[in-house]
């Protein structure tokens, strides 16, 4: 509502839409004065609370005697800051920060919080306002483990800004359910399925095929993929430096004969003499420069559109109605790992060799391992019979 001026001196009234006193509008009082030469405005309170134009100009006066003696003013509580103003500063520190350049909780901000929260103050994404955003997103499609994402980013962001001292309330997040994922992908390709699936690839793309195929015999990560750069290459000893990771520990891939006859196509580019005629003249690249690189020689963000597009021409999901047991990228370092637990490799140098943190993440590959246990107990039945036979022989 309209704020108006009363007889009193540097005090002035507003009806309130929201509160009501006595069957009218409540009137809200404030007061404004100068301090060190900035104009200072004040609510002081509602006609409901016992406030009235004369109570007003009284605390005024206070004010103003405080400031001539060099007294403090009560300090007015400070509004929290913007959600944007912080998230902001998030995205920056990220960016320097966490891998690929923090560019999953970009997209994560981009595409679900920033509409959202954007113009909201960090005071109002409460608990139950978060419980609304699960259930929005949950509506719209997004998968449980998204909407665990955007929850995780949240709470990073708000503490954060305690950190930083932007915002010091209770982070809201530590009060909202994590949703359940069930997102654990079992299927695993056969090896002729793979073998179909990388020729269907290069027809399209040669790079994309050759990423492929690095999941494939090394279950590195696509955002492990995209940040090797030439340094990372030791094609004396067949190792991949991965040093980006997900879990932020560095590890070493191996190279089979095939990813490195592959890798050795990189080790140089062709360049162009001018943007009409492209001349067959290529030249070393340099160590910083990563492998893989798009059209425009910067780093891959991404996997392309095409690999999902190829797989759906394939026909390699159909029958599969759950999502899970679908193909996607990921499913080759999935199949990477199967197929070393199928070949008899430990848990211990599958997760090693995958960059797990702990043996529980490479659990899930045990039931492809042949059957120690059982082995186990038909070796120690078989020295029991060979001891028995040995007794019986003696006695004879």
């Amino acid at each position: 509502m309209e704020r108006l001026a009363t007889k009193e001196i540097g005090v002035f009234k507003r009806a309130s839409t929201t509160r009501t006193h006595n069957g009218k509008p409540d009137i809200c009082y404030e007061i404004t004065y100068k301090q060190d030469g900035r104009k200072i405005r004040e609510k002081v309170g509602y006609a409901s609370e016992g406030y009235s134009a004369k109570l007003a100009e009284q605390v005024r006066a206070e004010r103003i005697r405080a400031m001539r003696h060099g007294q403090e003013l009560p300090k007015q509580k400070q509004k929290a800051p913007l959600f944007s103003e912080v998230a902001k500063k998030y995205m920056k520190w990220a960016e320097n920060n966490k891998c690929r350049a923090g560019y999953d909780d970009k997209n994560l901000y981009k595409n679900n919080l920033a509409p959202r929260f954007d113009n909201k103050r960090m005071s109002e994404l409460t608990s139950f306002a978060l419980e609304k955003m699960k259930q929005d997103l949950k509506a719209q499609g997004l998968s449980p483990a998204t909407i665990g994402h955007c929850l995780k980013l949240l709470r990073q962001i708000f503490n954060k800004a305690r950190i930083w001292g932007l915002y010091k309330a209770d982070n809201p997040v530590k009060d909202v359910k994590m949703p359940k994922l069930q997102n654990e992908r079992q299927r695993f390709l056969s090896q002729d399925e793979a073998e179909g699936l990388l020729a269907s690839v290069r027809v399209l793309s040669d790079q994309l095929a050759d990423m492929a195929l690095l999941s494939l015999h090394t279950g590195m990560r696509a955002g492990e993929i995209f940040n090797i750069k030439m340094h990372d290459l030791d094609f004396d000893n067949d190792l991949i430096t991965i040093s980006d990771t997900k879990n932020a520990e560095s590890r070493k891939a191996y190279m089979t004969s095939a990813v490195k006859d592959m890798l050795k196509k990189y080790k140089k580019k062709k360049v162009k003499k001018n943007h009409k005629k492209e001349v067959q003249k290529f030249v070393e690249r340099k160590p910083d420069d990563y492998v893989f690189a798009d059209k425009s020689d910067k780093k891959i963000m991404s996997i392309s559109k095409t690999f999902g597009e190829i797989i759906a021409t394939t026909e390699i999901n159909k029958g599969y109605a759950d999502k899970r047991q679908h193909i996607s990228f990921h499913s080759l370092r999935h199949t990477f790992a199967s197929w070393l637990a199928i070949q008899g490799e430990s848990i211990l140098t599958i997760g090693a060799l995958l960059g797990h943190k702990s043996p529980n993440m490479t659990k899930r590959y045990a039931h492809l391992s042949p059957d120690h246990k059982k082995r186990a107990v038909e070796l120690f039945e078989k020295n029991i019979l060979q001891k028995q036979d040995k007794a019986e022989q003696a006695q004879s």
